[in-house]
């Protein structure tokens, strides 16, 4: 979901559980999510966002203005780094006793190519049945272009910072990829798919896009 306030476009995702009031949260990249009690009005949601545009937008500009200026990473026990949308530091992702930077580094990726392996393989079983597609097989891999792919062979491609994304945002794309196993084109068709199991792709496509760079090591 959506709204404009004083000339920005806040975006936000809704989840509603047994609860007594709206909550909104935003996370370290910007992801807006509003915890609202079953039953709650889409207008009495947007009314809760709207009432604290203000600190909202101030604080999504505070995040544009780090996200855009380079930072090196801190490979220590204390350093920050991204898993499922969420912020950790470097020990309670990995081992890092006595280790060097260059081996923790070497570390860290690969807890990240495991991770994604991991949660890619147990979203693509949730997402092909639903789909009632089959994929050959699903690699993970590095890039700086793309966030997956599908070959004609029906082989899957994903990158492994992914696993640095909420899993929501992972799930697009993993839908994403599965649609093209019968819609190797961008059609409409295959934009109907893929809305079919996600209405709300686009705003996920708006995440990567902003976000994405923020996602890497």
């Amino acid at each position: 979901m959506k709204i404009e306030f004083e000339n920005h476009i806040i975006e936000f995702n809704v989840e509603y559980a047994s609860r007594k009031k709206i909550y909104i949260q935003m996370d370290s990249l910007g992801f807006i999510t509003v915890k609202a009690p079953n039953g709650t009005t889409e207008e009495n949601v947007m009314r809760a966002v709207e009432q604290h545009g203000k600190q909202l937008t101030q604080r999504l500009q505070q995040i544009a203005k780090v996200r855009d200026t380079p930072k090196t990473k801190e490979y220590q026990e204390q350093g920050k780094f991204l898993h499922l949308g969420k912020e950790y530091f470097l020990h309670e992702l990995i081992d890092t006793a006595d280790l060097s930077e260059e081996e923790l580094k070497i570390n860290l990726k690969k807890f990240y190519f495991a991770s994604c392996k991991k949660i890619i393989g147990e979203r693509i079983k949730i997402y092909q049945e639903q789909l009632k597609v089959k994929h050959k097989s699903f690699e993970i891999e590095e890039s700086r272009t793309k966030w997956g792919s599908c070959s004609s062979s029906k082989k899957l491609t994903f990158n492994y910072r992914l696993a640095m994304a909420p899993l929501e945002v992972i799930d697009y794309v993993v839908i994403h990829e599965l649609c093209h196993l019968t819609h190797m084109n961008h059609d409409r068709s295959f934009w109907r798919r893929v809305g079919s199991i996600m209405p709300d792709y686009k705003e996920k496509e708006e995440f990567l896009a902003r976000h994405g760079q923020a996602m890497t090591l």
